[in-house]
């Protein structure tokens, strides 16, 4: 049922998808590591270069949850001009509307159930219909799949071109999730972690520097009381758990692309370019004319 929806939707999709296209899709080097940043930038791979050449990428983000996918598939949605669909905000925004599913989901998320590959495929769906009517093409996918059965789903109904897993040590990731601060007025994020962890068995050193609130913000932060430590190492656990095989299941198709942040953004986001042969500005150039 998950499949035929999602099939229905990318064929309608399919046939009203803009025929422009931001980035050429090219043959793809599996892996990278810090002390490949700096070499020859790897590049985008496909199935079938003579398929959908005139769509926009279909990218998915992995990584554990704070690891910044949802700030690097922002950025990277703004400056290639396809949609971030974040299936965390999918969620979200139906607990606190009146449609079909949130109360079904505010019963599964209050008992600290997983939402349902089923559910998760509905928003989607939705999601990518709302999407097609206003001729929007490709997309970067960011918090699906999660499990073997979502990522064979998505499979079965399009092309994926690409696949970042974002990777971060995890006492670093630790120490930045516990820094994170929300704004109770606006509901903006901030970090007051500084973060200057030297390298250590293999893992390289890695420096973030906090991402202060202003004046306005400042006495109104938060944390979330899902940022403890026993949380946050839970999520891990669990994460690693449910996503190495999703991991696996894309390495073996050779559309893995392993990133280890070598920092924060001002550190990390040029050398995401650069692995992902994008140029900011020409992409910035071509976003805006389309």
């Amino acid at each position: 049922m998950a499949a035929a929806v999602l099939n229905r939707v990318f064929r309608a999709k399919s046939l009203t998808s803009s025929s422009s296209s931001y980035i050429t899709r090219r043959s793809l080097c599996s892996s990278v590591t810090e002390t490949e940043h700096k070499k020859k930038p790897l590049y985008v791979s496909q199935r079938d270069l003579k398929k959908d050449e005139d769509r926009n990428v279909q990218w998915i983000f992995l990584g554990c949850p704070g690891v910044g996918k949802g700030t690097y598939a922002s950025r990277l949605s703004n400056l290639l001009g396809v949609p971030h669909i974040a299936t965390g905000d999918l969620v979200r925004h139906e607990l606190k509307s009146s449609g079909p599913l949130s109360g079904q989901l505010e019963d599964i998320v209050n008992r600290g159930k997983l939402v349902s590959d089923e559910i998760i495929v509905s928003l989607l769906s939705k999601r990518l219909e709302e999407g097609g009517a206003k001729d929007e093409s490709g997309f970067i996918l960011d918090g699906f799949p999660r499990t073997i059965k979502q990522a064979e789903i998505l499979e079965g109904v399009t092309d994926i071109d690409l696949v970042v897993n974002l990777k971060l040590r995890e006492d670093v990731l630790i120490e930045k999730c516990l820094g994170r601060r929300v704004c109770s007025q606006c509901g903006k994020n901030y970090n007051v972690a500084c973060i200057n962890f030297e390298a250590k068995n293999g893992s390289p050193a890695v420096y973030m520097a906090p991402l202060p609130a202003p004046p306005g913000c400042a006495p109104h932060l938060i944390t979330r009381a899902d940022d403890t430590e026993e949380v946050v190492k839970e999520r891990i656990r669990i994460y690693n758990e449910m996503c190495q095989p999703v991991e696996e299941f894309y390495r073996s198709r050779g559309k893995l692309m392993e990133f280890d942040l070598p920092g924060g953004i001002p550190e990390s986001w040029p050398k995401l370019l650069h692995a992902l042969n994008l140029d900011e500005n020409e992409g910035r150039r071509l976003s805006a004319v389309a």
